[in-house]
């Protein structure tokens, strides 16, 4: 019992280091658009915050990256401006980013679980699947009702963000073409998503799409991690262009920024490759 206590411990540490890494009022908060979405799904108001890239004009349409944890005060400032500054320097072509601040994250990005210590790190937890719903259902047509967008959707985030985008892609592989996931929280319900891994991507229906994700030195994530890309060298799902680039120098409250350009770049990078491709 002592071990599944601390393994509580450390998780708890490691949201909590995730938290105030979000916080930096040190980054310049770049041009954007501010809008809500009233959600039926959730039952509240969703604020949303978009970053149009510099080409935006004309009739020209744009690939979209949607991004949890995407409030002022969260990761959108500096995302927002690593878009910008890849597709100044010609690494990427220009993109919209779509930040979704949170109101309640522990809910909003996490599965239901059958481990009591998962179930101590908020009052309520579980409910990945509304909050994906809340996105194809009413946060899709509400950007494509606004902005001039195409289906190349790709979805970006760390730690329980990184947890609900593996969970997508295993559940709901349409929703996006691009998957980037820093250090995600893959210990949550007892690794069951690396469990049910090898299932998931040998039935893999050869879906076109690109994958990056990555963890730090972290004790609690890297070793699922590592268990992730070995079930995915042998399925080899076709079609799925996949990236594991682990960064031990780092740790969970550094992995984001340190990684943020590499990951991007590879995904953005390979979508953009198949979409030429005849």
């Amino acid at each position: 019992m002592e071990g599944r206590n601390n393994r509580w411990w450390s998780a708890v540490a490691v949201l909590l280091l995730a938290s105030c890494a979000h916080v930096r009022p040190a980054d310049p908060v770049p041009p954007h658009d501010e809008f809500t979405v009233d959600s039926k799904v959730l039952g509240e108001q969703r604020a949303v915050n978009v970053s149009l890239p510099v080409e935006y004009d004309g009739a020209r349409a744009f690939p979209v990256v949607y991004m949890p944890d995407g409030a002022l005060d969260e990761d959108f400032p500096h995302v927002a401006n690593t878009l910008l500054e890849l597709t100044k320097r010609g690494d990427i072509e220009p993109v919209i980013l779509v930040g979704i601040p949170n109101t309640v994250r522990r809910r909003d990005l996490t599965p239901p679980t059958e481990v009591e210590e998962d179930k101590k790190v908020a009052p309520v937890v579980g409910g990945s699947a509304k909050f994906r719903q809340f996105i194809r259902e009413e946060l899709f047509p509400a950007i494509e009702a606004k902005y001039r967008v195409t289906q190349q959707r790709t979805i970006v985030g760390e730690s329980l963000a990184g947890l609900f985008i593996i969970e997508t892609l295993f559940l709901e592989p349409e929703l996006f073409s691009g998957y980037v996931a820093f250090s995600p929280s893959l210990w949550w319900n007892e690794h069951e998503l690396v469990r049910k891994a090898e299932a998931r991507f040998l039935s893999w229906n050869g879906r076109s799409g690109a994958l990056y994700f990555t963890a730090a030195d972290e004790t609690d994530i890297r070793p699922h991690t590592d268990a992730l890309q070995f079930i995915l060298s042998k399925a080899q799902p076709g079609g799925l262009y996949t990236t594991y680039a682990p960064k031990p120098q780092e740790h969970h409250h550094t992995i984001f920024r340190a990684a943020k350009e590499e990951g991007l770049r590879t995904v953005l990078r390979a979508l953009q490759a198949s979409s030429r491709s005849p």
